[in-house]
C-alpha cells in the first residue's frame, strides 16, 4: 500500500500580473512564489530535502533552461538540493507533484518542494500561440491552424455533437461560472473583468469566435503564474503538526492519484474512443477511476468538490463526463441543474478555473492541488466550499495526450 503523502500547505502569485511588462523574468516569478510559500506554511529553507519544477516552455517564452539552477539564488539554504524539471504540456506541475510523491513514499526523502510556474505574456499573441502548439504533433496536427489549440478543442466539440449533440449554451454556462467565480479569487487574472450577457452569446463583437465553435470566453488565459506546494511524509507531517500544535489528522493528503499518457495525435484518441463505453477520451477516464480507485471511493458521489482542467469550455464539458457525474452525453444535465455551481451539491472549478483564474500552463497542475489543499482545509476564503473535506483534481497535457488526477482529503 502507498504511503500517505501529505500537504503542508503552498502559495500561488497573482495571476493578474504581467511580470515581463514590470521588468521581471521568470527568476523573479519563482522566487516570490517560493519565498511566499515558505512564509505561508511557517517551513524553513533548510528543512526541504528535494525540488520538483513543472515547466514547460520556458525555453521558447523565456529564452531559459535548468530552471532548478535557480534555487540556491532563491534561497541559500536550497544551493546542493536535488532538482529535477518535468515537462508534460499543461500538465507539468501534475508530473512533478508525481515524482515529488515517489521520491517520498521511497523513503528518499521527507519534505519536498514542488514549484510550477510559467512565464507567458512577455510574447505577442501568435508567438504565444506558435509555443503552445508544441504539445501538439509537429506538422500532421499544426499545419494549416492558425491557433492550434482553439482549432484541436473546437474538433473535441464538432466530435460531440456528431455523436450526441451539443448545445452553444451549455459552453455558455460553463464559461459564465468560471468567470463568476474567478471574481470571488483575489489572485484570479480577470476577477476586474466587466461582462454583459453578450460575452456569453454567439455575438461576433463581444464574444468573437477564435476557431470554430470556440468563441473568446470559451478560452482559457495566457497567463505569466506560480504556483508552490510543500509535500511530506507522515513522520514529516507529525512533526510539523506538533511543531505548530495542530492535529495531524487536520492536515489534509493526497489519498489518490491516476497517470495516463494518451497517444499524441487526437484523431488516434477519437478512433479509440468508439469502443470506450461512450467516453470521448478513454484515457482521460482511466486517469481519473485510478485516482478514485487508490483513493478507496467509488465515484464523485464522495466528493465535495473538483478543481478541473477548462482550458476551454469543452474541456469541463468533457471532465463531467469523465468523472463519472454523468452518463456519456448527458453532461448538459448536471448544467442545467446547477448542481457545478459553487452553490450546488458538487462545485466544479470555484477557484475560476483556467478560464475564469487563469492557465500559466507549467503551473496550473500544482495550482490545482493547492486548491484542493486550501478547500479540504477550510483556508478558500470567499472560494470555500462548506464542509468540504474531498476535493478532486484533473490536469491534462494537450489534447488529453497527459491526464493526471489527484483526490485530495483528510
Amino acid at each position: 500500500m502507498a504511503k500517505d503523502i501529505f500537504i503542508l500547505g503552498g502559495e500561488m502569485t497573482d495571476f493578474s500580473r504581467n511580470w515581463a511588462r514590470e521588468g521581471f523574468g521568470i527568476f523573479e516569478l519563482m522566487q516570490n512564489c517560493v519565498l511566499s510559500g515558505l512564509e505561508k506554511t511557517a517551513l524553513d529553507a533548510k528543512d526541504v530535502e528535494v525540488i520538483h519544477i513543472g515547466n514547460f516552455v520556458g525555453e521558447l517564452f523565456a529564452s531559459q533552461g535548468l530552471l532548478g539552477g535557480f534555487m540556491g539564488h532563491i534561497h541559500a539554504d536550497f544551493a546542493g538540493l536535488p532538482t529535477s524539471r518535468h515537462e508534460g504540456a499543461c500538465a507539468s506541475g501534475s508530473l512533478a507533484t508525481l515524482a515529488a510523491m515517489a521520491d517520498l513514499e521511497a523513503g528518499r526523502y521527507d519534505l519536498a518542494c514542488v514549484l510550477g510556474v510559467e512565464l507567458m505574456r512577455n510574447a505577442p499573441g501568435n508567438i504565444a500561440a506558435n509555443h503552445l502548439g508544441t504539445a501538439a504533433w509537429a506538422g500532421k496536427e499544426t499545419d494549416g491552424r492558425t491557433y492550434v489549440w482553439p482549432s484541436l478543442f473546437s474538433d473535441l466539440a464538432e466530435t460531440y455533437e456528431e455523436r450526441y449533440g451539443l448545445k452553444r449554451e451549455h459552453l455558455a454556462a460553463i464559461a459564465k461560472k468560471n468567470f463568476d467565480n474567478g471574481k470571488q479569487n483575489p489572485n484570479a487574472q480577470s476577477r476586474n473583468w466587466s461582462f454583459t450577457e453578450e460575452s456569453f452569446l454567439a455575438d461576433d463583437n463581444a464574444n468573437p469566435v477564435v476557431e470554430g465553435w470556440m468563441r473568446r470566453h470559451d478560452c482559457g488565459q495566457v497567463t505569466d503564474g506560480a504556483a508552490v506546494v510543500f509535500l511530506a511524509t507522515e513522520n514529516k507531517a507529525r512533526d510539523y503538526a506538533n511543531k505548530h500544535g495542530i492535529p495531524v489528522e487536520a492536515i489534509p493528503r493526497i489519498k489518490g492519484w491516476g497517470h495516463t499518457t494518451a497517444p499524441m495525435e487526437l484523431a488516434t484518441k477519437f478512433a479509440a474512443s468508439k469502443g470506450s463505453n461512450g467516453h470521448i477520451l478513454p484515457w482521460t477516464r482511466k486517469a481519473i477511476t485510478d485516482a478514485y480507485k487508490r483513493a478507496g471511493i467509488s465515484g464523485p458521489e464522495a466528493l465535495d468538490g473538483i478543481e478541473t482542467h477548462d482550458c476551454f469550455t469543452i474541456t469541463e464539458y468533457m471532465a463531467i463526463e469523465h468523472f463519472g457525474i454523468t452518463a456519456p452525453g448527458e453532461a448538459w444535465k448536471a448544467i442545467e441543474d446547477g448542481m457545478l455551481e459553487r452553490t450546488g451539491s458538487l462545485p466544479m472549478n470555484p477557484s475560476g478555473g483556467l478560464i475564469g483564474l487563469g492557465h500559466p500552463v507549467g503551473a496550473t497542475g500544482v495550482r490545482m492541488l493547492l486548491d484542493a489543499y486550501r478547500q479540504t482545509s477550510d483556508q478558500a476564503g470567499d472560494m470555500q466550499i462548506g464542509g468540504a473535506k474531498t476535493f478532486a483534481t484533473y490536469n491534462v497535457g494537450g489534447s488529453g495526450t497527459t491526464n493526471v488526477s489527484f483526490v485530495v482529503g483528510m
